[in-house]
């Protein structure tokens, strides 16, 4: 598809970001203005300020590459080879930009700062098609173009449930004025009983929820990875767009989205589990369904409660399946890891209990599914084909799942870690969640 073709269909900020002509362009140009950067006419520029732009690119890259991978470790599995290429890439563009500026009138000065900013566009468009975090500009300015609204849903006297013997989907009828959309709105939930401070959760209530007598939908709580922030899903994922279209497709009818804080700040690893770092898993199995009982009408039971999350929420989301499963019935890990992890095993125990082993071997997944078996609760796990640091250990996992007698599918995506795999997996996933919840045949 041509720039042109895109011109005349789209708009602008729906333009593609991963693929086709942009990121093309984004790149052939910002190696350009690399090759512009490095080129030089002075014999002393060849012998000594290249030579010198290249070790102190190189010198930069090893020094944030200590802080972030071994002082900082916000990334359990440190960060991704392509990232740490690319970032290395757009250092060595203001590397070269800064030893070119002291000898340049200021014209040339401003035009190699330009050279130099097309570098570091360059290595940010890299790292977004690898990691699939904005596909196009309208996702990147989600935070500004996403509306939310007020949670305004009193309870209605009358409800609608589907028989032991059929789905909902088979006995409701919508009625003519149903909005064509969903809402979703921003809303605290508190920690009452766990004490946890999270930040505040999105709720994402489908076009049936507005209907009056109300269907009593599932409900399926979406985890965030890590780093993260609860709005990842909608803002990221658009599981709201994807929500809606399979309501189009259901008389208005899809599960309410419950996305909570497990992290309490981007940064944070809680490990959603009860420990010395915070009591997470409290706050996900008893204060947020009982916030959600609270405040809304829903279908009850664990067969219509679902769970699910990407990364180190994939993680979490089988961590609540088999640690709570009196609360989720139904388990969704999309490239999730062996087990709750903050590097190490040693830091993750020592972090967490003190260095106590048995406590950690308590609520770890696999070790629980280990010592029990589930054969009520389904799982579905998904990963990238690509995904050479997950895959094997959803593959582990997998196998512990099987072992425990859960029902369980494996399923594989194109692409690596991150957005690219997440954003189609749950509209994939959809159905499946629906099923298993109840709503659909």
């Amino acid at each position: 598809m041509t720039t042109l073709t895109l011109a005349t269909r789209w708009n602008p900020i729906d333009w593609p970001l991963t693929h086709g002509p942009i990121p093309y362009a984004v790149y052939v140009v910002g190696w350009v203005a690399l090759l512009a950067l490095a080129v030089g006419r002075s014999r002393n520029w060849w012998r000594f300020r290249l030579p010198a732009a290249l070790f102190t690119a190189a010198a930069l890259s090893l020094l944030l590459d200590v802080v972030v991978d071994g002082w900082w470790h916000p990334f359990p599995e440190g960060t991704p080879e392509y990232v740490t290429w690319w970032i290395a890439v757009a250092l060595l563009g203001f590397c070269l930009a800064g030893w070119r500026i002291r000898r340049l009138a200021w014209r040339r000065k401003a035009l190699a700062l330009g050279l130099s900013s097309l570098v570091l566009l360059m290595a940010a468009s890299e790292i977004n098609i690898g990691f699939g975090q904005f596909p196009s500009g309208r996702v990147m300015l989600a935070p500004w173009l996403t509306k939310t609204d007020d949670l305004v849903a009193p309870k209605v006297a009358r409800t609608a449930a589907a028989p032991a013997d059929k789905v909902l989907s088979e006995v409701w009828k919508p009625p003519a004025d149903l909005p064509d959309k969903g809402t979703v709105s921003v809303v605290p939930i508190p920690g009452t009983k766990s004490g946890f401070q999270a930040r505040d959760a999105y709720v994402y209530l489908p076009p049936a929820y507005q209907a009056n007598p109300r269907p009593l939908l599932p409900v399926v709580m979406l985890i965030s990875g890590q780093p993260g922030i609860p709005g990842d899903w909608v803002l990221s994922g658009q599981v709201n767009e994807a929500m809606d279209d399979f309501a189009k497709e259901h008389g208005g009818l899809a599960p309410i989205v419950v996305m909570p804080d497990q992290l309490g700040s981007t940064w944070a690893n809680t490990l959603c589990l009860d420990s010395k770092i915070a009591n997470v898993h409290t706050y996900l199995a008893e204060d947020v369904p009982d916030w959600i009982h609270q405040n809304l009408q829903t279908a009850q039971g664990r067969k219509s409660w679902a769970v699910g999350g990407a990364s180190m929420g994939g993680t979490c989301a089988l961590q609540l399946g088999v640690n709570a499963p009196d609360v989720f019935g139904t388990v969704l890990d999309m490239s999730g890891q062996l087990e709750p992890t903050l590097g190490t095993r040693a830091d993750t125990v020592n972090a967490a209990y003190d260095g106590d082993e048995a406590k950690f071997d308590a609520v770890d997944p696999v070790q629980v599914m280990a010592r029990k078996r589930f054969p009520d609760t389904a799982v579905a796990m998904v990963v990238g084909k690509n995904d050479t640091e997950f895959r094997p250990q959803m593959e582990e996992v997998y196998k512990s799942v099987k072992a425990a007698g859960m029902k369980a599918k494996f399923e594989l995506m194109p692409g690596d870690h991150g957005w690219v795999v997440f954003r189609p997996g749950i509209v994939q996933q959809i159905p499946w969640l629906a099923q298993q919840t109840g709503l659909i045949r």
